[in-house]
């Protein structure tokens, strides 16, 4: 039988339901908020904006009272009295944005970057954080670390499979035996109860991708005890091994077996082979769902994904062992001959090398935001030649242009796909990075609400609020009700956008006018402050 998490969210009148918030009426959504005049006193009050609520319903006018780190009341406030009053005239108010999906903890980690700037300039309060399977093991240790020096946005932890499965027996391709899939287990229920929201796999990725599907099933057991979500890199975007379609089905297998949600994170079709696989994907995700099975996917609105050199050219069996077997095996002639074949494939299965564009490469700077295929010419190499030479100098990041928009549309209407990033965390100006670490909220919005009309504003912010927080067990976010804590952004319709682009992308976000995180004010019309608001937060515990 299945297990289903429930959380009655009394303050807003709506039920999470097996990971999912069922809609509300409109006539339930006037009937929760304070109405009439008011002598209340607030520390902040949010006049005449255009509400969009996170629940996918219509917008609706009401002014917001915030108290503290609480949303207090909703409705005419005309009497109302705060010691800040912000008029959202022409504006959409709506939930601070819940990023499922980002590699920026270390940066947040760091003086520099706590700030989390690219971050809330797209609206975004709250993330995700350790994705792939990859990050520390040591929730606790990553904690203290987040809060030395203050945090822009708040975060929520996964613990990291990968990071598990080296901790305990490297990078062998073997399956676990019985007493250290044992010590996997302990470790991820260390991280369970510290309050993780749980286990993230980058089955794709040395090591993850000598772990069985066994293995995944017996550690989202222990997952399943404390209602946590498991969010994969899956197996195969593309046909690497077996194939884009048979991964998404591995998830929905695992979720099957252990009742835990599944989601197949940053979903794509990756590489001309697969393109078009949306529609057999969505069937298979439909269908689970029909049986009950809490399957959830989350998409950035690129159809270029951000990798590294090794990852995506270099055959998973070169990297076992670490990078000393790795450049063991480089001298001897066998080897770098199956090495070669190996990464000629890759590239012709992502596309050709004009398809790959240099984000950073620390040994050569100067390659950095051009393709490989222009490189290559300008070397006089053949491009395997080219990337051969440089795996031996060290690990380059790509943006790899290999996804078609046609399924990118796809995958985006689904009302069970939420909206993410998987941005990283990159000093300001430095290297070509993704332009997703600085656009991908606004994107969405500009692009595919308004331009493309591919869907309806309400729509698109509950992919990236109630959808979101419902999924991940969060119960005071995602949602604008009284009682809710106050993450709230405020936008202007007409000027939101993206600025960042694949040759210059660091540039942020525009249109974001006010971002209120745990009721402190991070976006100041449309200035960030000083102020850092954000908190390292833990999931409830269902048993």
């Amino acid at each position: 039988m299945l297990v289903y998490f429930q959380i009655a969210l009394l303050t807003a009148g709506v039920l999470l339901a097996s990971g999912t918030f069922f809609r509300t009426s409109a006539a339930e959504t006037t009937g929760i908020v304070k109405s009439g005049s008011s002598t209340t006193d607030f520390d902040i009050l949010i006049r005449n904006g255009r509400v969009i609520d996170g629940t996918g319903n219509p917008w609706y006018p009401s002014d917001i009272g915030i108290t503290g780190n609480r949303i207090m009341a909703m409705g005419r406030l005309e009497n109302a009295e705060a010691h800040r009053v912000i008029d959202a005239s022409g504006l959409i108010v709506a939930p601070g944005f819940i990023d499922p999906h980002t590699h920026a903890a270390g940066g947040l980690a760091t003086a520099e970057l706590s700030h989390a700037r690219p971050m809330l300039a797209q609206g975004i309060t709250t993330i995700l954080a350790n994705p792939d399977g990859g990050g520390p093991v040591d929730m606790e240790a990553q904690r203290i670390a987040l809060l030395e020096h203050g945090l822009g946005v708040n975060i929520g932890q996964f613990v990291p499979h990968g990071a598990v499965r080296r901790e305990v027996m490297g990078t062998e391709n073997r399956h676990a035996t019985a007493e250290e899939l044992a010590r996997m287990k302990a470790l991820v229920r260390q991280g369970m109860e510290y309050g993780a929201f749980g286990l993230s796999t980058g089955i794709f990725y040395v090591p993850g991708s000598f772990a069985p599907t066994a293995e995944y099933i017996a550690l989202n057991r222990i997952v399943a005890e404390y209602g946590g979500v498991h969010q994969s890199h899956i197996r195969d975007e593309s046909d690497y091994t077996v194939g884009v379609v048979s991964a998404v089905d591995e998830i929905i297998e695992i979720t099957r077996q252990t009742c835990v949600t599944g989601i197949i994170t940053h979903i794509k079709a990756l590489g001309p082979a697969v393109w078009g696989a949306s529609g057999e994907i969505n069937r298979n995700i439909t269908l689970a769902r029909s049986e009950g099975l809490p399957v959830f996917t989350d998409q950035y609105p690129y159809s270029a994904s951000a990798t590294s050199m090794m990852a995506s050219l270099v055959p998973a069996w070169a990297r076992e062992g670490g990078d000393a077997a790795f450049r063991q095996r480089l001298s001897d002639k066998a080897d770098r001959e199956r090495i070669l074949h190996g990464i000629t494939e890759n590239l012709e299965r992502r596309g050709g090398a004009g398809r790959l564009q240099y984000r950073r490469f620390a040994p050569d700077p100067s390659v950095e935001g051009r393709t490989l295929a222009d490189v290559a010419a300008e070397r006089s190499l053949p491009p395997e030649q080219l990337i051969f030479s440089q795996i031996e100098m060290g690990n380059a990041g790509l943006v790899s242009f290999n996804m078609h928009e046609d399924d990118l549309r796809a995958f985006m209407v689904q009302p069970w796909n939420m909206t993410s990033s998987d941005g990283g965390y990159v000093t300001f100006g430095s290297g070509v990075p993704h332009p997703r670490n600085y656009g991908s909220f606004p994107r969405k919005i500009r692009k595919y609400v308004f331009e493309e009309e591919l869907m309806s504003l309400e729509d698109a912010v509950r992919s990236m609020t109630s959808l979101t927080a419902g999924v991940f067990g969060l119960p005071d976010r995602g949602l604008l009700r009284p009682g809710m804590t106050a993450d709230i952004v405020v936008f202007d319709p007409e000027a939101i956008t993206d600025r960042a682009t694949y040759h210059e992308p660091h540039q942020y976000s525009e249109g974001i006018v006010w971002v209120i995180v745990n009721g402190g004010i991070a976006i100041d019309n449309g200035e960030f402050t000083d102020d850092l608001h954000g908190e390292v937060i833990t999931r409830h515990r269902f048993r």
